[in-house]
């Protein structure tokens, strides 16, 4: 019966993550359908304005044209026509001179004839139809002027769309998840020696599979990446996944994405609990400060409420002085539910919102003012609201201490060994739960400063202590290599470095 009722479990799962798969790709069909149409609505717009464009270029250019075939007719003419009228006239005075040349011949006085003649002479010399050329100065020849469109008619019969590289594909044994870094290869199809880079598009996701047509995260873009392989750096692992995909481009055009990718990218990603901190200390999600001033002004606010016997409001103050109504709490006789009480008297403790109960896990804190002291570490959960972190058998840390010289030290159950070692600015906080194993780095260079070798009977909570300073929290890390490649198994061998499979969507 259990054996069925296990069966049919995980035919359910099976089918729920199919129905989620259906679901997701049915998005994405409708969300291609629509998209579909305003992209060929785009390109047919496209297309007729350059179209027109080229229309355009073509009017003006004949109308140029035609311009000069017009003025070199003008000009022509206009030679062809002065030419013609000054031989017209230099042809009149030749006839003129001809005949006034054949009545002198038939004249019979010799000195009539003698001064004639020598009128004549003198006349020839200065006629126009002597001194007139007969070569034109303008042809009727109009050929050079014809334009061969040959080459550009053959050009725009080899008119065609964009050659458009195709989709790229995304080879997942080369991509690499580690040290919060996440490393993608791809390659092309076939070789295209016309590609000039690659847009590589990534986002975060908390869904395994095909990547979703809308995400609670956008995507991000690496442009103008020139090889096929690209490393993403400095990334915080707050999803579990992260969605990628490619496309490659020429000088003419953008191709298709490659297939989505999905890559896990767990990390232990926690912020710190406010409800649980002392009242002398200012949390954020990841930045705790030690204001003494703070804690005041709650038991002011208490002892009002407590003489009154009336409900008063808690409001949170920004720099501007107007009051937030959305963190605007009550403080009336029943105090809001959480989880633990908080720290009081001297433990200025804040815990994180997260626990630990298997696994591998890794953060960094950092002091980020001057600090007299502070702890970082992990307590379990019944650690009591007036211990202080070291102090008790319930919890482990190192604690730096700054009040009148700078020094480091291990603590656990109210014991305390000083560690011979420079003080870090920040502290990285390695805890392998199955093998009971607490260990802290310098985040920096990731040298060893202590490790703490125990068996954890219940989970384990990220805890730490500031006074005068604040500190800073970065979580959402993986297990650096440097520190997963080294760590041994109680058999000897060395456990897998920190570095995530790929999984394909």
């Amino acid at each position: 019966m259990d054996a069925q009722k296990e069966a049919l479990h995980r035919i359910i799962t099976t089918l729920a993550k199919r129905k989620e798969e259906l679901h997701t790709f049915i998005e994405t069909l409708r969300y291609s359908l629509t998209s579909l149409q305003s992209n060929t609505s785009q390109v047919l717009s496209d297309l007729e304005e350059e179209f027109d464009t080229l229309f355009s270029m073509l009017y003006e250019m004949k109308d140029s044209m035609t311009g000069t075939v017009k003025q070199e007719q003008t000009r022509k003419m206009q030679e062809l026509q002065n030419q013609l009228t000054q031989s017209s006239s230099a042809l009149e005075s030749s006839e003129e001179l001809l005949a006034f040349a054949n009545n002198a011949m038939l004249i019979r006085d010799g000195e009539d004839f003698m001064k004639a003649a020598k009128h004549i002479r003198d006349r020839v010399t200065v006629a126009p139809a002597f001194r007139h050329t007969m070569k034109l100065k303008a042809t009727a020849n109009m050929s050079y002027l014809t334009v061969d469109f040959s080459e550009e008619r053959r050009m725009l019969e080899k008119l065609s769309f964009l050659p458009v590289p195709r989709a790229p594909e995304i080879d997942v044994t080369g991509c690499l998840v580690t040290d919060n870094t996440v490393t993608v290869a791809w390659r092309m199809p076939v070789e295209d020696s016309k590609i000039d880079h690659y847009i590589l598009e990534y986002r975060k996701t908390n869904h395994e599979g095909l990547p979703r047509v809308k995400d609670e995260y956008c995507w991000e873009v690496a442009d103008n990446v020139k090889v096929t392989k690209f490393t993403l750096t400095g990334l915080i692992f707050d999803s579990e996944f992260m969605n990628f995909r490619i496309r490659a481009c020429n000088k003419a055009a953008v191709g298709d994405y490659s297939d989505p990718v999905t890559l896990e990218t767990r990390a232990f990603n926690f912020n710190l609990d406010a409800t649980s901190s002392h009242l002398n200390l200012k949390v954020e999600d990841q930045r705790v400060e030690w204001d003494p001033q703070s804690g005041k002004l709650e038991s002011k606010v208490k002892g009002k409420e407590n003489k009154g016997g009336t409900t008063l409001f808690c409001l949170s103050v920004h720099s501007g002085g107007t009051a937030s109504p959305s963190r605007t709490r009550p403080t009336s006789r029943a105090p809001a539910a959480r989880g633990r009480d908080r720290f009081t008297g001297e433990s200025y403790t804040v815990l994180g919102d997260k626990s630990i109960s298997s696994g591998q896990h890794y953060w960094e804190v950092k002091a980020m003012k001057d600090y007299k002291s502070y702890s970082v570490g992990v307590a379990y959960k019944n650690f009591g609201k007036f211990d202080q972190l070291g102090k008790t058998n319930t919890s482990w840390c190192v604690h730096v201490n700054n009040w009148l010289q700078t020094s480091l030290a291990a603590k656990h159950n109210n014991k305390t060994k000083s560690l011979e070692v420079p003080v870090p600015d920040g502290i990285g906080v390695y805890c392998d739960f199955d093998r009971g194993q607490l260990s802290f780095y310098n985040a920096e260079n990731k040298q060893l400063l202590h490790t703490f070798k125990t068996k954890f009977i219940q989970p384990v909570i990220p805890a730490f202590m500031v006074w005068c300073g604040a500190l800073a929290l970065s979580a959402g890390l993986q297990v650096p290599s440097i520190i997963g490649g080294f760590q041994k198994t109680d058999k000897g061998s060395e456990a897998p470095a920190a570095t995530v499979a790929p999984r394909i969507s």
